[in-house]
Parts: C-alpha cells; structure tokens; sequence
C-alpha cells in the first residue's frame, strides 16, 4: 500500500488524518473551520504550508503550533526499583487531585510540565521498575499532552482508521485482508476492475490509488446513488474521477440479456446544454432561457410516464400559484437543474455499459453485505478468461454455498477459501512480545480465476470424426497429425 510523502506540502482544502496516539481522524483543511477530535476542538489554519507529518500542539483557543523539538522528560536520573511487589494500588499515591490538575491547565501549564508534576507527587513511582516507570510515563503524556500529528491519506491508514473506530461501517474489513485482495485480484495501473463494495468506499478508494490514475473502475452500487464516503477521504485529484464510472446492480441482467437501453437522447442532451449556456447568460438570455424551461417541461408531460407526469404538474401548479417572480425562476432552475442531473447520470451509466458490454474485465472484486453467490455468478460473465476475482465476506457459510456453486457451474480454477489471521508484536528492548489484545476475526477471502467453460467452445473431437468418415485425401493430413 502506498505510504504518506513527508515532503508534500498541507494545501487549504486538502484532505488530512490527523493522528493522536493511536486514534485516527480523517478532516478536509478549510479556513476558520472548527474540528472535533477526541474531546478538543482545534483549527487547522495553521497547518497549511507545513509538511505532512509535522507534529503540532494544541494551544489555546484550538490553534496549532509546530512542536520543532520533543523534549525529554527528566526522568532518566531518577532511580528505580528491584520489583514492584510492595506497591499496592489503592488509588492513594498520587497526592494531586483532579481540581489540582484542572488548576494547572486553566494556568496554560502545558501538558509536559503536568506530567512532571504527577511524577513528582507520586509516592510510588520511585519505587517501580524502569520498565514500569515508562509504561506510567507514556501513559501520562498520552492523557495529558495535547500533540497531533497531520499525516497524508492512504489506504493503510483509513483502512486502521475505519477498523478501529467503525469497524461495522466496512463489514469488519482488516486492513491486511484488505491489502491481500488488492494483490490476489492483480491490481495495476491500466486494467479494467468492477468493484461491488458496501464498505463506504474503502475498497473503492484502495483499488484507484492502487492503478494511480490509469485504467477503468467500474463501480456496481444498489439504490440511488453509491456510496464513497471513504473515497471522498483520499482527496484524489480530478485526473483520478476519470478513470471512476458507475453501473446500477437492479440494471446487470439486461445488460446481460442485451436488453439495456437508456432514456437519454442526443436532442435532450443538447438542448439542456443550451440551455445551461444561456441560463448562465445575460437577464434576457436567462429570462429566455426559464421560459424555455418551462416549455420544455409542459411538453415533456406527455412523453413521461404517470408518475413524472403527476411530479411535474404539482411543480408547475405550485409555480402558478406563486406571485413572487424571484421565486419562480428559483424553482424553475431548481427543475432544470434536476433533470439536467438525471441526463448526467444516464448518461454515466451509458459509458459504464459500454465499457461492460465488451466483456473483459480484468478483476472483480466483492466486499458486501449481500449474498456473494447471486453477485458473482452474474458478475463473472462480465470478467475476461484468465482474469482473478477476489470475494470477501464477514463469516464463511456464504462463502462455503459460494465455492459448492462455482464447482457446479464450472468456468473458473484455483478456487481457494482462506481465512485472514494478524498478530502484533511489540518491539521493544528486553521485552519483545505479542500484544495482550488482537482483533477477533479478519474475515473470510474467496479467489479463483475465471478460464473459457468447456460447454462453450466447438466439439473437436466430433468434428475429427465427421472429417476422419469422409473418404478425402485430407483424412491422412489428419490422421498424420
């Protein structure tokens, strides 16, 4: 997965992950905009012109200041003990009260200098380990020391971000099963992916910084519009929206079936880009231009199906009914603007169509919600021969019926169900170890690779026979071969 570059520098409205610790927050950079992170709100005006992965601290007022230089706290003179066997934790060895310390931050005493206080009313710490007083010593500045650091987006860090804080809102996807489908589906600049996703656009945004621009994503969504939430968090620049296209699920079997068509036609197309033009003309221009609008929509009504008809004669007995021109050129943009939103989008998903049509996709890839057997038994008509697909899913019954069906149907090798498993270790001297606490679970990963199905291609060996019976000097050519 790509890695932040330090060297690039903040930009006003650029999209960063602010990181405190171990907690990730993704925010846009926008002037005298308030963000909430943790239980502090800040501004990130002072961030732009620094680099990304410049420290910060937080000051008062939420501004942020460049932290040039961590200083050590002056804790390593201190002595410490042989074990910890006689100290009792009973809540009674640290003399500073919690007012004390509210004290102490109301006199914009910075948070190093309220560590050291705590340090120095405590009747235990002297007493511990030194293992022991840098675990309490760590503890305390996280809690009290109010540092962020401001990190590019990538893949690995939305990825833990979403895990960690709404792990349901991508179907539980780790961040390393995440990066096992990006390389089992051969993810790479120019190829031709379909990705069918409800994971907020995270797995979206994974396969498009992965190609850097290069090649086709088609995007397979359910309902109105598709989610890339996520995908919004990368801050990719308008080189990447190109490559993005969209293609309803509800539309895949006639497109299969070779009944897809859209309602969209040229002459719709270019009087509402006309029109556009002129209502971004001069006062006549515009005033022209509502009036056509309005033509436009009372001759429209009877090409529309019931439904838009009854939408469109309640917008325009509304229209009348209103005295106030302002208003009613409002409404009438309003209208224009709709529909010239629905010509977009069908004209959206006509490009996606042609780019299914041909049946070369290079990848699938499926991370949902729904059941992955109906999905990918369509899907992989759409994906060339010789192609991997890559099918995640939470538990592993849905993956199971999956495998049984592939094998029936036939059409695809390799077909491998496997389950992701991660471990952390903390690297530290004298004390390399497992973490006490790991994740439950990373989900479940189906692979295969799609090959030519046998009931599809010519019957040689009949032939042979037809040619073998028919007594021609080309019988021995091929008896010979």
């Amino acid at each position: 997965m790509a890695e932040q570059s330090k060297g690039d520098p903040i930009e006003d409205g650029a999209y960063v992950v602010l990181k405190r610790g171990e907690v990730f927050k993704a925010a846009q950079v926008q002037t005298r905009k308030k963000v909430i992170f943790g239980k502090q709100w800040i501004f990130l005006d002072n961030a732009v012109g620094h680099c990304y992965g410049t420290a910060f601290e937080i000051s008062g007022g939420g501004k942020l200041l460049p932290l040039i230089k961590m200083e050590e706290t002056a804790t390593e003179t201190m002595e410490a003990g042989a074990d910890n066997r006689n100290i009792v934790d009973d809540g009674k060895s640290q003399k500073l009260t919690r007012d004390d310390i509210e004290a102490l931050k109301e006199k914009g005493i910075k948070g190093e200098a309220i560590v050291q206080q705590l340090i120095e009313n405590s009747t235990t710490f002297r007493d511990k380990t030194g293992f022991a007083q840098e675990k309490y010593i760590k503890k305390k500045k996280k809690k009290y020391e109010s540092i962020i650091t401001i990190l590019k987006p990538c893949t690995r860090i939305l990825a833990m971000m979403y895990y960690a804080r709404e792990p349901g809102k991508i179907c539980n996807l780790r961040y390393d099963t995440l990066a096992q489908m990006l390389t089992l589906g051969n993810i790479h600049a120019g190829s031709k992916v379909i990705v069918v996703e409800t994971c907020a656009g995270l797995v979206l945004g994974a396969v498009m910084e992965r190609m850097g621009g290069f090649g086709s994503v088609i995007q397979m969504y359910q309902g109105g519009e598709p989610g890339r939430a996520a995908t919004d968090c990368f801050g990719f620049p308008e080189s990447f929206l190109g490559m993005l296209h969209e293609f309803p699920l509800g539309k895949v079997q006639s497109l299969l079936s070779g009944k897809f068509s859209s309602e969209i036609t040229p002459e719709n197309t270019q009087d509402c880009l006309q029109t556009d033009k002129k209502l971004n003309g001069s006062p006549n221009e515009k005033e022209d231009a509502s009036n056509e609008v309005e033509n436009s929509i009372s001759d429209r009504v009877l090409e529309c199906s019931q439904s838009e008809e009854q939408q469109i004669i309640e917008v325009s007995s509304g229209e009348l009914k209103n005295n106030n021109e302002n208003e009613n050129k409002e409404r009438k943009q309003q209208a224009f603007e709709k529909k010239k939103r629905q010509i977009e989008k069908r004209k959206r998903e006509i490009e996606a169509a042609d780019l299914l049509k041909e049946r070369n996709a290079d990848g699938l890839i499926i991370a949902c919600r729904f059941h992955p057997t109906p999905l990918l038994l369509s899907l992989l008509d759409l994906v060339a021969p010789s192609r991997p697909f890559v099918v995640y899913c939470q538990y592993k019954e849905p993956l199971l019926e999956c495998y049984t069906k592939l094998r029936e149907k036939g059409g695809v090798i390799s077909l491998k169900l496997s389950e992701t498993w991660l471990r952390n270790y903390q690297v530290l001297p004298d004390r390399s170890h497992p973490k006490l606490t790991m994740s439950g679970g990373g989900g479940y990963i189906l692979t295969g690779i799609t090959v030519v199905r046998e009931d599809v291609r010519p019957n040689i060996k009949s032939l042979e026979l037809q040619k073998t019976d028919e007594p021609s000097p080309k019988k021995l050519k091929l008896e010979e071969l």
